[in-house]
């Protein structure tokens, strides 16, 4: 199994599919920074050094513009593309263009994950499971009966907050700098909620009474520059049980630093990204998460130290 010699593919480079073997990639606006294709290639070799069928699937980037994911789904299906992966900013959109959408992922309203069926694409998302199994490994903490503070209202934020509905938190504060957005996620939310308590504070909102000892998971962009300013200022809050950012690149944001500073357990994005494309090619594959999760990880570590 080895990776494929052209590092970002375009729609025009399709026009000699189908190609021998399975096919996966992934969807993206830019594509060029993922390393989705460093982890699913590791996770691939080491099955096919005991699972033949292995060693003739492939992943890849594919560069799509929004303009041109309608054109790329239908066009992929019909090249024999086995499944997808969908990032920023498709995940959302992909939803009115597939044939269904798992139970699972339709309180979302993204999907990150297709599998091709006869009938056209098959929608999950595997981020929630990705976090959830991210913040147990790095943090030593559970959704399940935890506080959690969240940061930002948008695509991810909506994942993250999901999930920890489903998974019962204590209860669940949503802090945005708009209030538009925030009412919208908030009245997505309220069906899910039931009984948990689920707020929303936005800029000007005072923070003391927010829970303390919760989980603060920042779902924003902001960190992916190094000047970029601090989502919340941390001494605002009541003292957190740890900092989780879903950003991994750089591996330590500003957020995680200001945590860090103030002795409080932090974990970036690395492992929710490692565990959220493991449970992808479980669905693509049949292989347990579990099994694949620890080659993606050693793959992403390799690559941060240059070996």
């Amino acid at each position: 199994m080895s990776a494929p010699a052209d590092p970002v593919y375009r729609l025009s480079d399709l026009a000699t599919w189908p190609q021998p073997g399975t096919w996966l990639a992934v969807l993206g606006h830019p594509i060029r920074h993922s390393l989705s294709p460093l982890m699913h290639h590791a996770a691939l070799r080491e099955l096919a050094a005991t699972e033949p069928r292995f060693r003739d699937w492939h992943y890849l980037r594919l560069e799509v513009p929004p303009a041109d994911l309608p054109a790329a789904l239908a066009l992929l299906h019909e090249k024999k593309f086995h499944g997808l992966n969908l990032t920023v900013p498709h995940k959302i959109m992909a939803c009115d263009l597939v044939a269904a959408v798992d139970p699972a992922a339709r309180p979302i309203a993204a999907v990150n994950t297709l599998l091709s069926t006869p009938s056209g694409w098959l929608g999950h998302n595997t981020d929630g499971y990705g976090l959830a199994a991210a913040v147990r490994e790095d943090l030593d903490l559970t959704l399940t009966g935890t506080p959690i503070i969240l940061l930002g209202a948008g695509g991810a934020a909506r994942g993250a907050a999901v999930e920890c509905l489903q998974r019962g938190c204590a209860s669940l504060a949503i802090l945005n700098r708009s209030r538009a957005n925030l009412d919208a996620l908030l009245a997505h939310l309220a069906p899910l909620a039931g009984e948990i308590p689920l707020r929303g504070i936005s800029s000007g909102d005072s923070l003391a009474a927010l829970p303390p000892h919760a989980l603060v998971i920042n779902a924003t962009s902001a960190g992916l520059q190094v000047d970029d300013p601090l989502p919340v200022e941390l001494s605002a809050l009541p003292v957190p049980a740890a900092v989780f950012d879903m950003i991994y690149n750089p591996p330590q944001t500003p957020l995680l630093r200001a945590a860090a500073a103030r002795g409080l357990p932090t974990a970036n994005g690395l492992g929710m990204l490692v565990h959220q494309g493991a449970k992808a090619l479980e669905i693509w594959s049949g292989i347990p998460a579990a099994r694949t999760a620890p080659a993606m990880a050693a793959a992403l570590r390799a690559h941060r130290h240059g070996v």
